[in-house]
């Protein structure tokens, strides 16, 4: 706690001056005694001079497949995720999705989205970029590193199966197949109401 001479003084200003902004609501005393007088808080003091409290230190491994069928590959993930933190001295928590990398509504990889965006996250593990997401890695770790959360990627090819790639891929084709057939139907709807307007 400081008294009002003390907090004045921290945060440049006059005693005069707290007394007024605490009549005009701007910086409340979190403690009035019986007697009048007023005190203030450190966290009064850090917010005053925009000191954000110091970030905890979480850091997550996230680990990822495609399918259930992989679940040996996700412990394999998870395991040699655990030893490379244990080796750096990181005291980890564990993440872990089973959907395609193209899918963006993992409900754990949002979850842990939302704590980035919450600044609960100081670091993510992958063991690589694809773990994470397929495409857009860019720019989801240009939204982390705004909320001071690094990814650090240890690059291990064994964990980035070539079989999932594919069927990726497959899934783009068959997305884009859809609108393409979808888009004739329509042309030909149109084109068969033309046809009976002018009749």
């Amino acid at each position: 706690m400081y008294a009002i001479s003390k907090f004045a003084k921290l945060i440049g200003i006059t005693p005069h001056t707290l007394r007024v902004w605490h009549k005009e609501g701007k910086l409340i005393p979190r403690v009035i005694t019986k007697g009048g007088s007023r005190y203030y808080t450190e966290d009064q003091l850090n917010e005053y001079l925009g000191i954000l409290p110091k970030k905890e230190e979480k850091i997550i491994i996230y680990s990822r497949v495609s399918n259930h069928n992989q679940k040996d590959d996700l412990e394999n993930q998870i395991t040699f995720l655990k030893n490379y933190c244990n080796a750096k001295g990181y005291i980890t928590e564990e993440v872990k999705d089973i959907g395609s990398g193209l899918n963006y509504k993992r409900k754990n990889w949002n979850k842990l989205l939302d704590d980035v965006c919450n600044n609960k996250v100081s670091k993510i593990v992958i063991a690589h970029k694809d773990r994470f997401v397929r495409f857009g890695f860019e720019w989801f770790e240009m939204l982390c590193n705004k909320h001071n959360c690094e990814i650090e990627i240890v690059h291990n090819e064994k964990l980035s199966p070539q079989e999932e790639m594919i069927q990726d891929l497959i899934s783009i084709i068959h997305v884009f197949s859809c609108r393409i057939y979808g888009l004739r139907k329509y042309k030909k709807v149109i084109k068969n109401e033309s046809l009976s307007n002018r009749n």
